[in-house]
């Protein structure tokens, strides 16, 4: 019996990391992308199922000739995970154009090249599974987010819309909304970041989404994420009255 395969962008660090690892562990094949090739190397050589292929998912190229590549090597491909994601707290306090466009570079336009160089293959295939990370931020806007947040906010529709897309062809699209998670880009947050959680905790909730259900979106931790779905629901005004408040969030 052939081993099913995952191939996981932004696998470097964080939640892409440790989901590469939790499918290792459970016997699958696992394909890790990424631009720091060092990271990748280091994880692939510490398990033998775990293949690197560094990658810039902002090349619309690169993305298109790492995936036939990939193709070249593994027979079948059941699910892509979609991880790559930028994030500066500092430069989101004001309307930094440089860095909107950057985040936008990397988080939609990044996570849209990855899909577009799989769209073919699963169109043909007609079975797996095409994940995309957003965030909660993607919810509704919240305070210091002037990049991050619209930019998950797109994916979020951008994930909305091609599941009817792939659907057609009998191929799943997934939306993973994570809550705090312990990353190397959360540790640059200068606030207390509430329900705070592992990356392995997101990668084993993650990993029983994808594999034994059948779901949409995958959020975590419930605790946080059903609090600001309710929230989300609310008519404007009141929106704006509990988020500035709990955030202290005041005229200056």
């Amino acid at each position: 019996m052939n081993k099913k395969t995952i191939w996981i962008t932004g696998g470097s660090t964080g939640i892409g990391k440790a989901l590469a690892i939790k499918f290792s562990k459970e016997g699958w094949n696992v394909i890790i992308s990424a631009r720091r090739e060092n990271l990748i190397k280091e994880i692939s050589n510490d398990y033998e199922n775990i293949h690197s292929f560094p990658l810039d998912v902002t090349d619309k190229l690169q993305c298109k000739k790492v995936f036939e590549q990939i193709r070249d090597k593994f027979d079948n491909i059941d699910i892509c995970f979609f991880s790559t994601g930028t994030w500066d707290p500092k430069r989101e306090k004001d309307i930094d154009v440089d860095q909107i466009e950057n985040v936008f570079k990397v988080n939609f336009f990044g996570t849209l090249n990855s899909i577009k160089a799989v769209e073919e293959y699963f169109k043909n295939k007609k079975k797996g599974t095409i994940s995309i990370v957003s965030s909660i931020a993607g919810y509704r806007g919240l305070p210091n987010s002037t990049g991050y947040g619209p930019s998950k906010s797109a994916l979020n529709n951008l994930a909305e819309s091609l599941y009817f897309d792939f659907k057609r062809y009998n191929v799943k699209v997934c939306l993973v909304s994570p809550g705090f998670i312990k990353t190397p880009m959360t540790d640059k947050n200068d606030f207390k970041m509430p329900f705070l959680k592992s990356s392995d905790y997101a990668a084993d909730k993650i990993y029983d989404g994808l594999v034994n259900r059948d779901v949409f979106e995958i959020h975590f931790p419930k605790s946080l994420t059903v609090i600001l779905k309710i929230l989300s629901l609310l008519p404007i005004k009141l929106y704006f009255a509990i988020i500035g408040k709990l955030t202290k969030y005041q005229k200056k």
